[in-house]
């Protein structure tokens, strides 16, 4: 019979926290769509490793945490299959960035495939108390850090995505700025002029004067509210 790789000082002794490896009733997919794609992608990275000290555990003969273990999977999958998905809903550019990824030339698609196959290989073997588990975990164990490394390089690839999308949103929010401060320098001119009107016309030209009072005031509202939407885009420009 083959036997572990792993050394007897790497036995994975349960720490006293491990109870907190079982995944929280707010974990699921449900709540996928209010994280971002970058923190999506991010979460990956510390799901990994979680789901191979909850194997580790459950191969120990641990029930609770083959359950969080398979929980934690499930999670794992449903999200890289958003994450790989996500290509297909992004503009030409950066949904190659995506594609490239995961699928190109050095695309880390499949090592992070394989990583969760060995998660899931691992687990079933757990569960049947097979002979084999030993290996098993080895083979997971060992396939860690080129999977942490596979994880890294797609949250930096959507962290590039996501402040390109939001450098694209600033320059369209510029430019809806400066139209509407176009429209309101016209309005300006608009309302000046209907106020000599009115001024000339004397009282037949009262109620013409009031909605150009009132028109002038828009355009001072517009005014500011596009000053403040310059300001929002500069300091949304500088956290980015």
């Amino acid at each position: 019979m083959a036997t572990s790789s792993m050394p007897a000082s790497t036995s994975f002794s349960p720490p006293s926290s491990t109870l907190s490896l079982a995944p929280k009733a707010g974990s699921s997919t449900s709540r996928d769509g209010e994280m971002s794609l970058v923190n999506l992608a991010a979460r990956q990275r510390m799901l990994s490793q979680r789901m191979v000290l909850q194997t580790v555990l459950a191969a120990r003969g641990s029930d609770l945490h083959m359950k969080a273990a398979r929980s934690s999977l499930t999670l794992f999958t449903d999200s890289q299959a958003k994450l790989v998905d996500t290509a297909g809903h992004l503009d030409a550019a950066n949904g190659d960035i995506i594609r490239k990824t995961y699928h190109g030339p050095n695309g880390v698609g499949a090592t992070i495939d394989a990583f969760a196959q060995q998660v899931g290989t691992t687990l079933d073997l757990a569960e049947r108390h097979s002979p084999r588990v030993e290996d098993a975990l080895a083979r997971l164990v060992e396939s860690t850090d080129s999977a942490l490394e596979a994880l890294n390089t797609a949250t930096t690839a959507f962290d590039q995505v996501g402040k390109a999308k939001s450098e694209t949103l600033m320059k369209e929010l510029a430019g809806i700025v400066a139209s509407i401060q176009t429209v309101a320098r016209e309005a300006k001119v608009v309302s000046f002029n209907a106020q000599v009107m009115a001024a000339r016309a004397g009282q037949h030209g009262r109620e013409f004067a009031v909605v150009a009072n009132v028109l002038s005031g828009i355009t001072n509202e517009i005014d500011g509210l596009s000053l403040q939407a310059v300001s929002l885009a500069g300091r949304s420009r500088g956290a980015a």
